[in-house]
């Protein structure tokens, strides 16, 4: 009898991951990315043509590859029937059935995370349910929020959620494979997932949506949702139209001459490097933005979409795999890069740099009796900020500080997250001639070690 084999394929910059399904001859891709040279590559490695290309629903997190790898692949492109794709696919509504090679894949209608989700479960021939593709339904130990439709849809699809889940807790099989879209730090996770793989028994003992009666559910969700990056509200309908073929090519090189003049009408300038190499000499006007897990989601949340976005980075490589991050969230159209040295790229400035800290050095200084006064600034969510935060500081999130810069005062000014990366953001926004700006560079369960953290809940300002 054939087999059923599956490979992810990770992206952690966004949280999500995609899936190819093969019985060793054809396969099943399952929300693709949009940088589809990865499950092309896999196919050819594992010798297996794509034969299908199925969307669990229309993301709001990124840029689907789905319509692309299909053309490009002659594949049959699965869509929910209520999706509202406006180009040529093949729609699929709940109880659908069909065959990949020997896989059986079987269309389940799992409203919660949009309206129009599905899930699919997939058997070998006649054989029982082996694997079932949630998408953004059920996760691990935990479910897709709720809210990313509008906020008129959040309580009716928490409580559809809440059925969805229970729906394939009670139709599929214990052992069954439970291969989600999200929950990997998506900000498509209503609560926090855990683990890195699961069964559909193993969920029946440990999902909030099925250890928990309904309201509890909906009320907790519902508690828990917090913003999500503002890109978001692109993802939906770019992936509703049809995205673009995908372009990976180098942007175009801008001299240090170019660079100054960008900074100086006001344009976003990213500095890609580690962020205490940035908080050592920068650029003035400069933004630092560490090219690393985090670095797609708070370039799409605080650069304004559309604006010209220019990116600084110590080698071309460095630029190649920010491009490709950016292409995922549909932010294709760069004004433009450069490459070398902050001395090289200068063009003849001095650089600007400040103090990188830890929490025992903020608590070193609030605790001294001289010099000038300290502001310090909490830029993380206010989730985060509920459950404690350093005594006397200021709350700003990170993806409202540009638009409240000026409530930060001139001086003396410290500014913290959960682990320095934010924090980095927020002091490369605030590093200007009237401020001395300290960049807590730790995490933040230090706070408490070095006595500084309040951990009743705060106000939220």
């Amino acid at each position: 009898m054939p087999n059923l084999e599956f490979h992810v394929i990770e992206t952690p910059s966004l949280g999500d991951r995609s899936y190819l399904l093969t019985d060793g001859t054809v396969a099943l891709v399952v929300d693709p990315q949009r940088d589809i040279d990865r499950v092309l590559d896999l196919a050819g490695s594992l010798g297996v043509r794509i034969a299908a290309v199925a969307e669990t629903h229309g993301h709001n997190d990124y840029i689907s590859g789905g319509l692309q790898l299909a053309a490009d692949t002659d594949a049959t492109f699965l869509l929910p029937h209520d999706m509202g794709a406006q180009y040529p696919h093949t729609p699929v509504a709940d109880g659908d059935t069909f065959a990949v090679g020997d896989l059986r894949v079987t269309v389940v209608h799992t409203p919660g995370h949009t309206h129009h989700h599905v899930a699919y479960a997939v058997a070998v021939l006649d054989g029982p349910v082996e694997v079932v593709l949630t998408g953004g339904s059920m996760l691990f130990g935990s479910t897709g929020r709720t809210d990313l439709v509008g906020p008129e849809h959040t309580q009716d699809l928490t409580h559809a959620q809440f059925h969805s889940v229970r729906h394939l807790a009670a139709d599929l099989p214990a052992d069954a494979q439970v291969l989600p879209t999200h929950g990997f730090g998506s900000f498509c996770s209503a609560t926090p997932t855990s683990g890195d793989a699961s069964t559909v028994g193993e969920q029946r003992a440990t999902n909030p949506a099925l250890t928990q009666d309904e309201q509890t559910y909906v009320e907790i969700l519902l508690a828990g949702l917090d913003a999500f990056p503002a890109y978001y509200a692109h993802m939906g309908p770019a992936n509703r139209r049809g995205p673009a073929p995908v372009d990976l090519s180098a942007p175009r090189p801008v001299d240090p001459t170019e660079l100054r003049t960008r900074i100086d009408a006001g344009e976003w300038v990213v500095d890609l490097r580690d962020r205490t190499a940035f908080a050592a000499g920068h650029l003035p006007g400069s933004r630092s933005v560490e090219l690393g897990t985090n670095f797609v989601t708070y370039i799409g949340w605080l650069v304004p979409w559309g604006a010209p976005l220019t990116l600084i980075g110590e080698t071309a490589e460095q630029i190649t795999d920010a491009r490709r991050e950016l292409v995922r969230i549909g932010v294709d159209d760069l004004a433009g890069a450069a490459v070398g040295t902050i001395e090289e790229l200068a063009d003849g400035q001095q650089p600007r740099s400040y103090r990188v800290s830890d929490f025992a050095g903020l608590a070193t200084r609030l605790g001294g009796n001289t010099g000038p006064e300290v502001h310090v600034l909490d830029a993380r969510r206010h989730d985060e900020r509920s459950t404690g935060h350093v005594t006397g500081s200021h709350h700003i999130p990170i993806h409202e500080l540009p638009e409240r810069l000026a409530e930060v005062p001139d001086g003396e000014v410290w500014v913290y997250c959960g682990s320095g990366y934010r924090a980095a953001i927020a002091a490369s926004m605030l590093d200007t001639d009237s401020r001395t700006v300290v960049h807590v560079d730790e995490d933040y369960p230090a706070a408490a070690t070095a006595g500084l953290e309040e951990p009743q809940p705060a106000t939220v300002s």
